[in-house]
């Protein structure tokens, strides 16, 4: 583990000890939904209690078109979301400044992230760049944040031209999301019609091509990869493939992705799979997959070898909805939110710590078409102001 890494890693786990004991803190849940591919309700934000699990509605942005995927600063100071996704159209990425006192978020700005359907949003570790990753014409786009949290136009966009063997869902190129490494010299991008991850080196003195891209990680034929994580001590990264439901283990140094190990995220063999989204506990010591039908909808839950980075099953939860599309860990770690996208309802799970297993808490939140969750912890000043961490 280089330096950098072992010191990000120890501030995370500085920061979930702080964020379990503090009670001088609020920490707000931020919704983003699909809206018909017309404008209607697209963010609710919630206020959570660390305590009980439940939560409290503060604000609405209404009059916005699928704001399918949000993306938080690491200080979560500014929120981001797609905006205009699936539609015929470019889709668009808006900037928000939090307003944590009244609860509510502030638009900054609004900038076409150059594709068609923005699935996906990441930020990289500097704060400086977000990648914008386009499903339905497989473009990858790269902005650059302002210190004010605004967004510049793309500077870079690259279009993939590209297939593989299950035709209804891979006739061509769909990226499906992004991930900075941890050491922020290259991003991942998985193309889940090419069954590829895509590997860029980051050159942020090329003032024409930041993104370079320098290999791809060829994928079992008709997985589909589609989300991806690192873990916290950033020697392991773990990928979920939709089409197959299966989570494929790799070692990571220096921007190479090393084949280890693949996991049946799935409790039943299905003859279609749908498997989402992936997470790991910031304490790294398990990780978390969504499945979404045709016939099972679960969270599965694996536990993590520190040391050699394979997994081990622990179980599967139900998820008491209809197609599980996104999911997020509390900050303080005791809490799994799970965003069922065809029912309308987050549920939300206590987490022991220690087993990594899941149990139902009965409050759950009702939105229209929840599609990605996330969450940040403030804390408050002495003049009982919330303040960023």
């Amino acid at each position: 583990m280089n330096k950098l890494t072992k010191f990000s890693f120890l501030v995370i786990l500085t920061f979930l000890i702080h964020s379990c004991e503090s009670k001088k803190e609020s920490t707000i849940l931020f919704v983003g939904s699909f809206t018909d591919k017309k404008p209607g309700k697209g963010i609710h934000v919630y206020e959570f209690n660390n305590d009980t699990g439940e939560s409290t509605l503060k604000y609405v942005l209404d009059s916005v078109t699928n704001t399918s995927f949000l993306k938080l600063s690491e200080d979560g100071e500014h929120l981001y979301s797609v905006m205009d996704s699936q539609m015929s159209y470019n889709g668009k990425i808006a900037s928000f400044t939090v307003d944590v006192k009244q609860g509510k978020i502030d638009l900054v700005n609004v900038k076409d992230c150059g594709g068609l359907n923005p699935a996906h949003i990441e930020i990289d570790k500097t704060g400086t760049f977000l990648a914008s990753s386009q499903y339905s014409d497989g473009s990858l786009s790269l902005l650059e944040i302002n210190k004010d949290g605004s967004l510049n136009p793309y500077s870079q966009v690259l279009r993939f031209k590209d297939s593989s063997v299950i035709k209804s869902r891979q006739e061509a190129s769909h990226i499906h999301s992004a991930n900075f490494s941890p050491d922020n010299n290259y991003l991942f991008a998985h193309d889940l019609g090419a069954d590829k991850i895509r590997t860029f080196r980051l050159d942020v003195k090329d003032q024409d091509s930041i993104l370079h891209n320098t290999s791809d990680v060829v994928m079992k034929s008709g997985s589909g990869p589609r989300h991806f994580t690192f873990h916290p001590n950033g020697k392991f990264g773990y990928s979920i493939s939709e089409l197959s439901g299966k989570i494929t283990a790799f070692n990571y140094h220096n921007g190479d992705l090393e084949f280890m190990e693949d996991y049946s995220s799935y409790q039943k063999l299905q003859e279609i799979y749908r498997a989402a989204d992936i997470h790991i506990s910031l304490d790294g010591k398990f990780l978390y997959v969504s499945n979404r039908g045709p016939e099972e909808d679960s969270i599965s839950i694996f536990s993590i070898d520190m040391l050699t980075g394979k997994l081990r099953l622990v179980g599967h939860e139900p998820t008491y909805g209809k197609h599980p599309r996104n999911f997020t860990l509390s900050p303080c770690g005791n809490f799994l939110l799970v965003a069922n996208q065809f029912s309308g309802n987050i549920v939300v799970f206590s987490r022991d710590v220690e087993t990594g297993k899941l149990t139902k808490l009965p409050n759950e939140i009702l939105v229209d078409s929840p599609s990605s969750l996330q969450m940040h912890t403030y804390r408050k000043s002495k003049e009982n102001l919330f303040q960023l961490n």
